[in-house]
């Protein structure tokens, strides 16, 4: 299996779920980043308390407050991974975090759609604008040729249910916030692509599975164990043919 070369990687949402078993398998992977940076909004709070063991015993995880969905949040995050690359550019960004409410057609109102764009399609649009000067960085210094993950990336973490044409085979779940927001990340992800792609920014939305998390709850299909394995085993194989693509955790394409 491809390894995942990358030796810098920022990942929001970090404190549970996908992206505190992202940030366990990259750290005891036989090739661990020189630096995690695992981002979440209350580092200090309970609910952190994993990611705060794990940072203690290794140090090239780094914990960082973020709310991607506060702007001055992202500037303040920008700062301190720049000060701790030390002149070295960031290789790969995972946009995890996510908002998840059982809202339908008949309860949903313009507070909660609001609320769930913001976190799902606006803060990996800010994130993607403030970091870009590092992924540049990385891309220039980089000697792959082509795009990868170890070389620049912008991983939009998304859904099956943000596929319209999908749409009709999970609308048992209508979740009206959560699915347009996730359709407007797949776009994202596309404009992302097409625009970042000749500075050598590698651009992929990945859909994990219905993952037995709280966001997925208990009656989903996989662990957040066999969803990572497949996220971090679909990451190194990841070239400019996937470049503006919708995948799922196995790295089989979805139609948008």
């Amino acid at each position: 299996m491809a390894a995942l070369r990358a030796r810098a990687v920022l990942l929001t949402g970090s404190n549970r779920g996908i992206g505190l078993e992202l940030v366990k398998q990259l750290l005891g992977g036989p090739r661990p980043p020189a630096w995690i940076f695992a981002t979440c909004r209350d580092p200090e709070g309970p609910r952190a308390q994993e990611l705060r063991d794990l940072a203690s015993r290794h140090p090239n995880l780094v914990l960082v407050k973020l709310d991607v969905a506060d702007p001055s949040a992202i500037i303040s995050a920008v700062k301190i991974v720049e000060g701790k690359l030390n002149g070295a550019g960031l290789n790969l960004l995972i946009n995890n975090a996510g908002i998840y409410a059982p809202a339908t057609l008949d309860t949903v109102d313009s507070e909660e759609m609001i609320r769930a764009y913001k976190t799902n399609a606006v803060g990996p649009l800010l994130m993607a604008q403030a970091f870009l000067p590092l992924l540049k960085k990385a891309a220039r210094e980089s000697t792959d040729k082509g795009l990868s993950c170890s070389k620049a990336a912008i991983i939009n973490i998304s859904t099956i249910m943000g596929s319209i044409e999908k749409t009709s085979e999970s609308f048992f779940k209508p979740v009206i916030s959560y699915r347009c927001s996730k359709a407007a990340l797949n776009m994202l992800t596309k404009c992302q692509a097409l625009t970042y792609e000749e500075t050598g920014i590698l651009c992929v939305a990945l859909h994990p599975g219905w993952v037995k998390t709280d966001m997925g709850t208990q009656e989903a299909d996989l662990t957040a164990d066999t969803s990572v394995r497949g996220l971090l085993s679909v990451l190194p194989i990841l070239s400019e043919k996937h470049s503006g693509s919708l995948l799922n955790w196995e790295g089989k394409a979805i139609p948008w």
